[in-house]
């Protein structure tokens, strides 16, 4: 919904050139489709749609209609959000109440519940603020969340970075050439450091080795803080053991070898093929699309000399392609 000229804003505060638009074509029953490229809001939220006879010409949804819309989505998603909170509670209530006399009182909860992208980033960039010594990543995806919000996080980074802290960062290996991670580090100045693997976890952001963040739905609109300083020590250890065994990408990349005319991206492919997976199962293990993976496949069964899915399997086995990776 963003673009060049349009800021990024929700229903609740409609654009300046948005305003004008919806008022306009309330009272004159329609504008032209060209007329709402300053306004792209009123599509994406409903307020406008294209005309049945001519769909060059956008009509105004009637505002009461739209209201109710707006607020019936809000409603489904704040149950929603209430119908987890509920499920948090009863599977954590019993881990509480074990020998809870060991457990220090304190004001600040070992797990908080954090609901909405903004209030998650304002958690992480109040615990970023008193950070001075290191901040794991694992990044499965990049998203843009507009350029203020991407700012904020670069700025809160670079003075972590300013302090003499370090980063250190884990992405999936279908991003190591995605234009926002490598902007990303063109910018940073300072001790950063990323690496990828074929496979990763969801994502996760570790603090001083004292703070997590982890996700707590698919949809990223809820996380959990975690303080608890076992789970912490969790969290850093997993992420060292997945380090260790990553590919260096930023400050200096490496190339991953290819074997035998096996690339490490088909053998990759290859050990989850002989696990059963479709090829659906396998692109988003891998971060891929199906199409790709499809071709990743044709490649191995041509290089093995395959002509059967069946095939393929035994012939990877006898290979002996996968053992080549320890």
């Amino acid at each position: 919904m963003t673009t060049a000229s349009h800021p990024d804003h929700g229903a609740e505060e409609l654009c300046a050139k948005g305003m004008e638009l919806y008022e306009r074509a309330l009272r004159e029953g329609h504008v032209r489709g060209e007329d709402a490229a300053e306004a792209p809001c009123l599509v994406a939220f409903g307020l406008l749609h294209p005309a049945v006879e001519d769909l060059s010409r956008l009509e105004p949804v009637a505002p009461v209609t739209a209201l109710h819309r707006l607020l019936r989505g809000l409603e489904d998603r704040i149950a929603h959000e209430r119908r987890r909170e509920e499920l948090l509670t009863t599977a954590f209530e019993p881990l509480m109440r074990v020998d809870v006399r060991r457990v220090p009182e304190a004001d600040t909860p070992m797990i908080r519940v954090l609901s909405g992208s903004e209030r998650i980033n304002g958690a992480i960039t109040e615990a970023m603020t008193g950070a001075s010594r290191e901040l794991f990543c694992i990044q499965p995806h990049t998203k843009y969340h507009g350029q203020s919000k991407s700012q904020v996080a670069m700025d809160r980074d670079q003075a972590l970075l300013d302090r003499g802290g370090r980063i250190r960062t884990l992405y999936q290996h279908t991003l190591r050439h995605a234009p926002l991670v490598l902007a990303r580090y063109e910018q940073l100045k300072g001790d950063a450091e990323a690496r990828t693997l074929d496979e990763i976890t969801d994502r996760l952001i570790v603090i001083d080795s004292t703070i997590a963040f982890i996700p707590a739905d698919k949809d990223g609109f809820t996380a959990l803080e975690v303080r608890q300083p076992a789970l912490v020590t969790y969290f850093v250890t997993t992420f060292d053991r997945l380090w260790r065994l990553a590919t260096p990408m930023y400050p200096q990349a490496v190339q991953q070898p290819s074997r035998n005319g096996i690339t490490p991206r088909q053998r990759a492919i290859a050990a989850l093929l002989i696990e059963g997976h479709t090829d659906a199962a396998i692109a988003e293990r891998l971060g891929m699309n199906v199409r790709t993976a499809r071709v990743h496949i044709a490649k191995l069964a041509a290089t093995l000399g395959s002509e059967s899915r069946a095939q393929l399997g035994y012939l990877i086995g006898q290979s002996g392609i996968l053992k080549q990776e320890s």
